[in-house]
């Protein structure tokens, strides 16, 4: 792909309606960000890199709640349903604004980006880690995932508006790197600092980060005009052609029918699909910490340690796919050889999930496969995703990435409000695990003496411990001895608990394992439904057809700037 001379960039003068620039005010540039002619290579990269900074930063926020899940849960002493339902609502509204962030097509999406970075960055920083109780957590969650949901939508929108269709798939695998990359990061981080910072220290780094990446974006983050971002852009060819039809138009033609153009079963089908084939993903982010906890015993550090080859494999592999699909101008049948490979890998991780003897580094390389092969079919899905849309409607990108976020934050709800459901393990172990464990260590020297003369404790148990009979009670002292009997006196607290949740505890222990494995079998079920959406989405499966369209394509554009140029003349 060739890339065309550089054009001035004009960020510094807005258009009237008369076609005469004026310069606006420095201070009104931090919101009017519009750009009225393509820009120069170098740009239209800082841009992308700007938009890719914002996104892991973002779901670096977002995501780390997760990673420090069993301490927050400690610390408002919540139930593990509570926490839950943090979740649910969090992306319930999560999906509400994406359906707002539809307004980008009319609004602009660059405003929305950077403000909202700076909401939530301030969030991160100073409301989720002082909120009193966890209410408030919840209300500021919401609100977290609110500002998410815009910017998830917007954010793809700007990439898709920088990147050509032949350069679609690699810059779209960089944007898919967002949330891999703020997950990696979460991951990184936590397992690196757990060991001497708090969960509200966690939070707050994310949002240092946050802001440091917002003052980047206040600066230098700008978007298409209208009229520039509703044509469709092959390859960077086109551009003169784009800036000259931009030229005779006018923006708005989004505000016709956009959101019905959009209710299509290749837009709407295949966004409810990937959103199925990525419940694995979500599993990973939301459950993790909990599955291996519960199940293996795993710190919540060793397992954000163990979760960094997921999110590590997975990244390279967004960008090589990306890459890959661009230079073979096809996106199908990675997304076919990826989701295959994804069933294969994930099934065998499934079927891992009863057996405790599996070691660290069996699940590192099942991440890592997993990891590999669902970024070989995610990156190259996005680009024919916003290629599908852009069929149907150039104009309406936003509103259609706006199906898109809004389905995918509906699914992440239901499902994360199901696997309690699904798992009715996961609850008592949460709740009750680490303390019936811990109460089992400080009672164990009572216990053994209990053991050791059942039937005797059995009839001091009918009793109050004021009210036992005086030859019962020395009988006791004759048989267990005045210390055994104050062990075992001292010990009451812990004795309750393990009389309370120990049964409770370790019923869960044993059907926990089987109850996630059916969960994972539940996304392995996804993954599969995510096969015959493939075949209704734009984009060739021959590399061959794809370069003599590709040819095509240039031809008529050669053709229609030549007539163009002649009518000016």
């Amino acid at each position: 792909m060739t890339a065309m001379p550089a054009s001035p960039d004009d960020t510094n003068v807005r258009p009237t309606d008369t076609g005469t620039p004026e310069t606006p005010h420095r201070v009104a540039r931090l919101w009017r960000r519009e750009l009225h002619h393509y820009p120069a290579t170098s740009r239209r990269m800082a841009y992308l890199g700007i938009v890719v900074l914002t996104t892991v930063v973002l779901y670096y926020a977002l995501y780390v709640q997760y990673a420090v899940a069993t301490s927050i849960i400690t610390h408002f002493h919540m139930t593990y349903g509570y926490f839950v339902w943090v979740s649910v609502i969090g992306n319930a509204v999560g999906a509400f604004a994406s359906l707002v962030a539809g307004l980008a097509d009319r609004w602009g999406r660059a405003n929305m980006v950077v403000y909202g970075l700076l909401v939530a960055a301030l969030l991160s920083l100073l409301g989720l880690p002082n909120a009193p109780d966890k209410g408030t957590y919840l209300v500021l969650f919401a609100a977290l995932s609110f500002i998410e949901g815009i910017v998830l939508v917007a954010t793809p929108a700007l990439i898709r508006d920088f990147s050509p269709q032949l350069g679609r798939a690699t810059a779209m695998g960089y944007w898919t790197m967002g949330p891999v990359i703020g997950s990696l990061v979460v991951t990184v981080v936590t397992s690196s600092t757990l060991s001497f910072a708090s969960w509200q220290d966690e939070l707050r780094y994310s949002g240092w980060a946050g802001l440091a990446v917002f003052v980047l974006a206040l600066a230098g983050l700008r978007e298409l005009s209208p009229r520039l971002r509703d044509q469709i852009m092959v390859s960077l060819r086109d551009r003169a052609l784009v800036e000259a039809r931009a030229k005779g138009t006018q923006p708005g033609t989004a505000a016709a029918g956009h959101w019905r153009q959009m209710l299509r079963l290749d837009i709407v089908g295949s966004a409810t699909a990937v959103s199925l084939f990525l419940l694995l993903y979500f599993g990973a982010v939301g459950n993790f910490v909990v599955y291996f906890s519960a199940t293996f015993g795993y710190s919540e550090q060793r397992t954000n340690g163990l979760a960094n080859w997921y999110w590590a494999a997975n990244a390279v592999a967004l960008v090589v796919a990306g890459l890959l699909s661009d230079k073979l101008k096809v996106r199908k049948p990675f997304m076919l050889v990826g989701a295959l490979g994804s069933i294969a890998v994930t099934t065998l991780f499934a079927l891992h999930a009863t057996e405790p003897g599996t070691g660290y580094y069996t699940f590192a390389a099942l991440f890592v496969a997993i990891g590999v092969l669902t970024g070989v079919a995610y990156a190259p899905w996005m680009a024919s995703f916003t290629e599908t849309v852009e069929k149907q409607n150039p104009a309406a990108t936003a509103t259609g990435l706006a199906v898109w976020g809004w389905i995918i934050r509906a699914v992440v709800a239901i499902s994360t409000a199901f696997v309690p459901v699904v798992v009715t393990s996961a609850t008592p172990l949460v709740e009750h695990g680490a303390q019936v464990k811990a109460a089992s260590v400080q009672a164990a020297p009572a216990l053994a003496i209990i053991d050791a003369h059942p039937g005797l404790f059995a009839e001091l148990q009918a009793y109050p411990p004021n009210a036992v009979p005086p030859a019962l009670a020395a009988q006791a002292a004759r048989e267990v001895g005045v210390d055994g009997l104050a062990t075992v006196r001292k010990a009451q607290p812990q004795l309750a608990l393990l009389q309370r949740y120990g049964s409770q505890v370790k019923n869960a222990a044993d059907q926990g394992p089987g109850q996630w494995r059916t969960w994972w079998l539940i996304c392995v079920a996804g993954q599969i439904v995510f096969l015959p959406f493939i075949f209704v989405m734009a984009g060739r499966w021959s590399p061959r057809k794809a370069r003599d369209e590709a040819l095509e394509h240039q031809r008529a554009v050669d053709r229609e700037l030549a007539a163009l140029t002649e009518k000016g003349d």
